[in-house]
């Protein structure tokens, strides 16, 4: 397939260009003009761009690239990092806030499904956009149950359990990655339990207070579900090849 194509479909399908975020997401780096495969990972570092290349992918994506907001200098790691992917010949694709939200093959919607959750709804503003997904289980399971859900989604237990809510949940709220800081977020619109990546001291206490479940299964591991979505989609839509790349951080 033509890069240029295929970047224009990554563009418009998942909205980076509408969606306010830290990431310069889309294109970072300039691969070769056909490609035939395509690495997925989560993180955009060392390992993953000499993996990618020894697959033989002409372009990687990942959920964390390299050029956020503030320009960077070419020097230590970060030259390293780049002159991998040109030397090898693949380019970069970064996707961040975009996948977390994605109706379709983003990190909440994915959570969302595996666990079973009807009833869906958008919630919690970030960065003037939506981010949160949640829904109802009905009916209501006991916490350990949930946990079990998302061990068989991510392939990982939870890096914490913070039993603060009822025994049995009801009403989910799911946000992947680093979103302990919208726990009030999650309580205001109804939900009796949180599931979200990394855990953070600074917020142990605003969950006991509002008799919320939280559930921390890994920022790492909430956010390889939507990268293997995407994969999954442009197989189907496009008839690439695709390979996902298994770097685990254990946060």
């Amino acid at each position: 397939m033509n890069r240029d194509e295929l970047i224009t479909y990554l563009d418009d399908y998942l909205r980076v260009k509408e969606i306010e975020d830290s990431s310069q997401n889309g294109l970072q780096v300039e691969g070769p003009e056909e490609v035939t495969k395509v690495a997925f990972a989560v993180d955009g570092c060392q390992v993953a761009f000499e993996r990618a290349v020894a697959t033989g992918a002409q372009l990687l994506i990942v959920h964390h690239g390299l050029f956020w907001d503030k320009p960077l200098r070419l020097v230590g790691p970060l030259f390293q990092r780049v002159k991998t992917l040109i030397e090898g010949g693949c380019g970069l694709y970064a996707v961040h806030l975009p996948l977390d939200f994605h109706p379709e093959v983003g990190n909440n919607a994915e959570l969302a499904r595996l666990l079973e959750l009807k009833d869906t709804r958008a919630f919690g503003e970030y960065h003037g956009s939506t981010i949160g997904l949640g829904g109802a289980l009905a009916p209501a399971i006991p916490l350990d149950v949930l946990v079990e859900r998302l061990t068989r989604a991510t392939g990982e237990p939870p890096v914490r359990v913070l039993a603060h809510g009822p025994a049995e949940v009801s009403r989910v709220g799911c946000i992947s990655g680093g979103a302990a800081f919208l726990m009030d977020q999650v309580a205001d619109a109804g939900f009796d339990t949180f599931v979200t990546g990394e855990t953070s001291h600074s917020f142990f206490h605003q969950a006991a207070e509002r008799g919320l479940n939280v559930v921390y299964g890994g920022h790492y591991a909430t956010e390889t579900l939507g990268v293997k979505a995407l994969a999954r989609h442009l197989e189907e839509k496009f008839g690439l090849e695709t390979t996902f790349l298994d770097i685990p951080t254990g946060m």
